[in-house]
């Protein structure tokens, strides 16, 4: 069988090549606001406040850990109420490497690893849009354990300390995106994984993106009525089934294509395109560029 989230997190390409360790005392509260830059955040000690639009306020605990694929406007600060007043323009560097967010005098009340993930897909907007927009994860035993190994790495000096440290970091984000499932997450992917009539049709797609998909051949997988299951896909992926498998198709075909190692016709095959000449129309009005000069010019890209 498929695996519609390994698949996803493949083409996605994730990379941790940037963190650092914060600390906080007294009062200070951080704004963020850089779309399409993947944030995370995991407390190492004490606690800290997060409010992220559409979510409710989070306290945030030691062995949490927080993931916003697409940062959109939100905030960290201190548990004591901060206002405007102590808003932390530049943290202030401290001798041991830490970036002191408030007073920075005295212990520290709670210690942060923060930092940007990278998708290296160029169509790692699409990809983004089928996660949840945040990830808060408590209580994971797997990801504690990975947690820990990352708070150790992280305050050692050992030789190779950001190497190990940014492969631990891909691990937690892909366990921790792993982790999100239930309806409680937002629309997505993972939301749609999690319920076993729409994850037959999301496998079914996934793994034979070739053959020639209807609504209500997809709704057989699913074992729903053709309007049942069209209401239930779109509840949990936040998108109508022809249009995440349009976008599927697409993806994979972007990737086949920067490859270079396919002829324009299997590749519209392999997507589900009976010629390459209909798979050239339907490239085009997505991506806004035929498919050949996409793969000229991401062959060129890559020189």
């Amino acid at each position: 069988m498929s695996d519609p989230f390994a698949q996803v997190v493949a083409l996605l390409q994730p990379s941790t090549p940037y963190s650092k360790i914060a600390s906080g005392a007294g009062r200070w509260r951080v704004q963020r606001s850089e779309p399409g830059r993947p944030f995370y955040c995991a407390v190492l000690e004490g606690a800290c406040r997060l409010a992220a639009d559409g979510n409710e306020p989070l306290i945030l605990a030691e062995g949490d850990f927080v993931l916003i694929p697409a940062v959109h406007n939100f905030s960290t600060s201190s548990l004591l109420a901060a206002g405007p007043q102590d808003l932390v323009v530049a943290p202030t560097l401290l001798a041991n490497g830490e970036f002191r967010l408030g007073n920075a005098h005295g212990p520290a009340e709670v210690r942060l690893l923060i930092g940007y993930c990278v998708f290296d897909s160029p169509d790692a907007a699409l990809l983004v849009s089928l996660l949840p927009r945040l990830v808060h994860v408590r209580g994971e035993k797997r990801l504690a354990t990975i947690l820990q190994l990352v708070r150790e790495e992280a305050r050692s000096q050992r030789p190779a300390r950001d190497i190990i440290l940014a492969r631990l970091l891909e691990v937690l984000f892909i366990e921790a995106l792993r982790s999100t499932v239930g309806t409680s997450a937002s629309p997505g992917l993972l939301r749609g994984l999690a319920d076993d009539r729409v994850a037959g049709a999301l496998r079914g797609m996934h793994e034979t993106p070739s053959r020639p998909w209807t609504v209500a051949q997809l709704a057989k997988e699913a074992s729903l009525s053709r309007s049942a299951f069209f209401e239930r896909f779109h509840r949990a992926l936040g998108v109508a089934p022809m249009e995440y498998l349009l976008a599927w198709r697409m993806a994979l075909a972007k990737n086949f294509l920067r490859s270079g190692n396919l002829a324009m016709t299997e590749v519209a095959q392999r997507v589900g395109y009976s010629s390459a000449s209909s798979f050239s129309v339907a490239f085009n009005r997505y991506a806004g560029l035929p498919p050949a000069r996409y793969a000229r010019e991401q062959g060129e890209g890559a020189e």
